[in-house]
């Protein structure tokens, strides 16, 4: 069997992985291959080291497999490629990556994306998604716009090699892009901190925005928007859970003080392992949105980088847990105050929530409806 016969069975192989969805036969035909280069990234397995492995260092065929597996392979780490790494192991965080095809072709459903619709993508990344969207709407239908020109420029090879030819811009995806008018879908394939304005105003009324929204505490929801008439975008979170790359420009500054326990001690009101789980975890983040979280379970840290103010929990001696808090914002009190909210509505899951936008800039998640507790994402 050659190479292109092994290519052709694993593409199946991946497509009835997600049949009967009407992207299988994009999956089916869209070369994953192409779009991964001469190497990727495995981490080892401790902290922030990845392996490189180069596809020069295994059968064709051992390639392949690897390709086609329904797993997520970073492509570039620190902004370096893969392939142009020039030792085994590198040390740093992920900075593109080609997500797991499974979760491409989820976020392409939850899209409502369908044959006639013009799609703008943000975040282009290796292009493999891009790809999938040309295959099944055509090569005019589909806008897609990177902000690293050197992933940029990886992609616009590996689609034009793949056949595709999409309209393709490199610059800062967060803003606004007027050259083709509305759409009638806007795909984010980078998670964004907040919903940027010029993503309402480049989709049609009645179109969708369909991105992953995450916090400078680590939690994930996945908002799929409709833009009404009046130009307010709103809609209820999907119940999925996915983890996807930042958008870098919502990416927290780095921190400039020590945690150290301050502040008189008082008993939680809350139990701080709430946010261990992923809905307390987000709710948590509403109330405290430019804080970041360190510490699992009983030992739970935040420290807002806006203003130093810092909060950390400990098991207490008799039962219970205390808490200390030290600077201008009492971001436990906020917490707490939150996470009761949701505890006395039942403590639903994430996709309980919902997100509206307004023309005005201003953006509230909402619990139940849109007139139920509310909390404001930051300007």
């Amino acid at each position: 069997m050659t190479a292109s016969d092994t290519a052709s069975r694993l593409r199946r192989s991946l497509a009835e992985l997600i049949a009967p969805s009407p992207w299988a036969q994009a999956v089916a035909a869209v070369p994953r291959e192409m779009f991964l280069g001469r190497a990727v990234y495995r981490m080892p397995g401790y902290g922030d080291r990845w392996e490189v492995v180069r596809r020069a260092d295994m059968a064709e065929a051992e390639w392949l497999a690897l390709v086609y597996q329904d797993e997520t392979w970073v492509t570039q780490v620190g902004g370096i490629a893969a392939d142009e790494a020039a030792e085994t192991v590198v040390s740093g965080a992920p900075t593109s990556s080609s997500t797991l095809p499974s979760l491409v072709v989820r976020m392409l459903e939850a899209a409502e994306i369908s044959p006639g619709d013009r799609v703008l993508e943000i975040g282009t990344g290796t292009g493999y998604s891009t790809a999938l969207m040309c295959h099944r709407l055509g090569d005019r239908l589909v806008t897609s716009i990177e902000y690293d020109p050197v992933v940029a420029a990886r992609a616009r090879s590996a689609l034009a090699q793949a056949g595709y030819a999409p309209t393709l811009v490199v610059g800062d995806g967060l803003s606004c892009y007027q050259q083709d008018g509305e759409y009638d879908r806007l795909i984010a394939t980078c998670a964004v901190r907040v919903i940027p304005m010029p993503w309402v105003w480049q989709v049609r009324d009645g179109g969708t925005i369909t991105t992953p929204l995450w916090g400078w505490m680590g939690a994930t929801v996945f908002a799929h928007l409709t833009l009404d008439e009046e130009g307010t975008a709103g809609g209820r979170f999907l119940d999925d859970r996915l983890e996807f790359m930042a958008a870098r420009p919502h990416l927290p500054p780095p921190l400039t003080s020590t945690m150290l326990p301050r502040g008189e001690p008082r008993e939680s009101g809350i139990d701080p392992n709430l946010l261990d789980d992923p809905t307390g975890l987000f709710v948590a983040q509403l109330s405290a949105p430019s804080a970041q979280r360190f510490g699992v379970g009983d030992q739970t840290i935040l420290i807002d980088v806006a203003t130093g103010s810092q909060a950390s929990t400990a098991k207490a001696a008799a039962g219970g847990w205390v808490v200390r808090q030290h600077g201008p914002l009492k971001l436990w009190d906020a917490v707490e105050e939150a996470v009761e909210v949701w505890q006395k509505a039942g403590a639903p899951d994430r996709s309980a929530f919902g997100l509206t936008v307004k023309q005005n800039g201003e953006q509230r998640v909402w619990l139940g409806t849109p007139d139920g507790p509310s909390w404001a994402l930051p300007a």
